[in-house]
């Protein structure tokens, strides 16, 4: 029987459905506006980052920055820096060049509503606005060496290490045999890296020591490789309508996933045996953890 993390009663304080409107009417503000010269890039920029998705990494930086003691408030420009990073990253992997997909979220990807070119530079404009806004943080009371460091561990986050690198080696996995150890190595750095680095800015913005940042950033490595295993696992078994995206298309493009690697059962044992570890770590840090226990429950049953 598979296990999933036990919903807990509410604490005061913020609830992610607080979270996630605060963050939705801040982002659709820190965009720049669909007339702003040249308007068919900020169309485009705003169709990518504001179409409807799950809005899991920003309300894990909001959430561990409440979960720390600090004012959750604090922490927006932040969790508009990541969502832009993953808007970018979306936009950059749905290109044909990609994983050249027609669908994201439940309707066409932005390089097939507005063209190529536009996606790409929609993406890098995206990508561009993420540093623009955490060097607001600033502005919002945080000491200016965190906001430095913010500024850093988020350019690492996205680079050729991490999220950038984990891209490249999921292109030149496509079409070969590849082992569960290598899978994971890439999903922990294209999905896990942002994922680590949302709940490591929260913590920091929030004024935790290194010892909590670290421990939450590692929470985040295992919670990014959770969360992948199971959109490969989505991928595999899913429908447009559900998913949002074309279900298959990993199969099509023989990508290496772990469901592939190491079968579907293993996989989806992997998956919950890794989100109920993490929750079980969450609950660890108290009543003030809560919402964050919330956001990563949702993350295990979401159906897209």
């Amino acid at each position: 029987m598979s296990r999933r993390p036990a919903r807990r009663r509410r604490s005061p304080g913020a609830s992610p459905a607080i979270l996630r409107h605060a963050f939705e009417r801040y982002f659709a503000r820190a965009l720049p506006p669909a007339r702003t010269t040249p308007p068919r890039l900020h169309q485009a920029m705003r169709y990518g980052a504001l179409s409807p998705g799950k809005r899991l990494r920003p309300l894990l930086v909001l959430a561990a920055c409440d979960a720390v003691g600090g004012d959750w408030r604090r922490a927006l420009p932040a969790a508009a820096a990541v969502e832009c990073a993953h808007a970018f990253s979306l936009i950059h992997d749905d290109l044909p060049a990609m994983d050249d997909d027609d669908f994201r979220r439940g309707r066409p990807t932005t390089h097939r509503r507005y063209g190529e070119a536009l996606g790409i530079l929609a993406g890098d404009a995206l990508l561009a606005r993420a540093f623009e806004e955490l060097a607001r943080l600033a502005e919002r009371g945080v000491p200016a060496a965190r906001a430095a460091r913010a500024v850093r561990w988020l350019a690492a986050a996205c680079g050729s290490r991490e999220l950038v690198g984990g891209q490249a080696l999921d292109l030149a996995a496509e079409g070969r045999r590849t082992d569960g150890l290598a899978v994971r190595d890439i999903h922990r750095r294209k999905t896990g890296a942002l994922i680590a680095c949302s709940l490591q800015l929260g913590a920091l913005v929030g004024g935790a020591g290194a010892a909590r940042v670290g421990e939450l950033g590692a929470l985040g490595r295992r919670l990014g490789l959770a969360f992948q295993i199971h959109d490969d696992l989505l991928n595999r078994g899913s429908s447009l309508r559900r998913l949002g995206k074309r279900a298959g298309t990993d199969a099509a493009r023989r990508k290496a996933t772990y469901p592939r690697a190491v079968g579907e059962q293993r996989a989806r044992l992997e998956a919950e045996r890794l989100y109920a570890g993490v929750a079980r770590r969450i609950r660890g840090l108290g009543p003030r953890a809560t919402a964050l226990g919330e956001v990563v429950l949702a993350a295990a049953e979401r159906v897209r």
